[in-house]
């Protein structure tokens, strides 16, 4: 439930509400604006708890979150959350990009691509040291030499580093080279790895699952926020449908949705969500006209040779032709 505070009350007051509520057994969540104060508070709630907060010296209402999920809610916290990840910020209105290839598969390369990619005008650099692969004879990743690959070029770009974790175990040694943890689609509903998440104080970048609503989707950044982390990205990825023409189908409707129902920062990944390389750019031009926070795509310098989604990586410069007009598109809509 969120209870609002009236606009003149003491700071005692306030304490005294967020007292109560821990008392109870409520996780407490105080947001303060410009005019009140407003705290979330999750637990279970009846009627006659609502009644009974109602009554305390300085509240103006009190709210009930209807949606199942609670903390990811815009009425739980009505501003927007921003994520800051070395100089750049996502969620407060610029744009950010990410790029890479799907797999770390060697310094040489991954060097190559990050400092093409750096020029062209991506904010981050992803590449997968762990690659969970449908089948077992796939290239599964370089794992911890593929980790130290990816904190080398970030020292040599400047460019932070997001890379996915699969394991709880894990969590720790990719920690220590990642700035942004990423949650694959396969990954989404591993409940365990994302309430371990929640304690690792790293940003966390959670892909929607093939199959998975929106609904699921929020539900489980709720079990990462509920645990103490409050730093999570959404990422569509597209998903499942009857559609054989494309890998997914790419669903651009969940920008705004997700923006409307949580407060959490939003990107998107038209490189899986569509599965071809001549698609990446028109699909990642719609998701910033979506309102999309960021885009994340797959650069190779020789697609044909990647051991790793090569039919969706873009070349260098092809990439180079996607940051430009997404960036002039971006621009665009905030100047309207």
């Amino acid at each position: 439930m969120i209870i609002v505070m009236k606009k003149n009350a003491a700071e005692q007051e306030i304490n005294a509400v967020a007292e109560k509520l821990q008392e109870k057994g409520f996780k407490v969540h105080l947001s303060e604006g410009v005019e009140r104060t407003i705290i979330g508070a999750i637990g279970e709630r009846t009627q006659a708890i609502m009644e009974y907060f109602m009554r305390q010296p300085g509240v103006e209402k009190v709210i009930p979150i209807l949606q199942p999920f609670k903390m990811a809610s815009r009425e739980f916290k009505p501003e927007p959350t921003t994520v800051k990840v070395g100089d750049k910020i996502i969620g407060d209105g610029s744009l950010t990009i990410i790029a890479g290839p799907c797999a770390v598969e060697g310094r040489e390369k991954l060097m190559e691509v990050a400092l093409a990619v750096k020029e062209a005008g991506a904010d981050m650099l992803r590449g997968g040291a762990f690659k969970p692969r449908t089948s077992p004879y796939s290239f599964q990743g370089l794992e911890r030499e593929g980790l130290e690959i990816l904190a080398e070029a970030r020292k040599v770009t400047g460019l932070p580093v997001v890379t996915e974790v699969m394991d709880p175990r894990m969590i720790e040694v990719v920690s220590e080279y990642a700035d942004i943890l990423q949650v694959g689609a396969r990954n989404m509903q591993n409940f365990f790895l994302l309430r371990e998440l929640g304690k690792a104080g790293k940003p966390v970048l959670l892909k929607r699952g093939p199959s998975s609503t929106i609904e699921e989707w929020i539900m489980a950044a709720e079990y990462i926020i509920s645990s103490g982390n409050e730093q999570v990205i959404m990422c569509e990825r597209g998903i499942r449908t009857f559609e054989k023409y494309t890998r997914n189908t790419l669903d651009l409707s969940a920008v705004p949705l997700i923006k409307q129902l949580t407060h959490l920062p939003v990107i998107v990944d038209p490189s899986h969500g569509t599965g071809k390389w001549e698609l990446v750019e028109p699909m990642a031009v719609a998701a910033v006209g979506a309102g999309s926070d960021g885009i994340m795509v797959e650069v190779h310098q020789n697609p044909s040779e990647a051991l790793s989604d090569g039919p969706q990586s873009l070349m260098p410069d092809n990439f180079e032709s996607l940051v430009t007009k997404v960036r002039a598109i971006h621009e665009a809509l905030q100047n309207i």
